[in-house]
């Protein structure tokens, strides 16, 4: 049984961006990042982000840019991937 990490988030002066609990890392790019934490699916939106730190072992990263918006999607998705999902991997 694996210990469930803390999940945390620190935006500061919307320009720097803490997040801990990370389990995946799906997309970024320069408008969206979207990630899967413990907690459920994570979208962060906005400009000129760029992804300065991850850390796979602690589940930490660090995204700088211009944050429009956080926004939490569905908390189950990422744990009911289907058949050709786990294929695909």
């Amino acid at each position: 049984m694996s210990e469930q990490k803390i999940h945390n988030l620190i935006l500061e002066s919307r320009s720097k961006l803490t997040i801990s609990g990370v389990t995946d890392v799906d997309s970024f790019d320069e408008k969206q990042v979207v990630l899967y934490t413990n907690m459920g699916e994570l979208t962060i939106t906005g400009k000129d982000l760029h992804v300065n730190e991850i850390s796979v072992g602690s589940g930490d990263m660090a995204i700088e840019g211009d944050v429009w918006s956080i926004c939490y999607g569905d908390k189950d998705r990422r744990g009911s991937v289907s058949f050709f999902g786990k294929l695909f991997r």
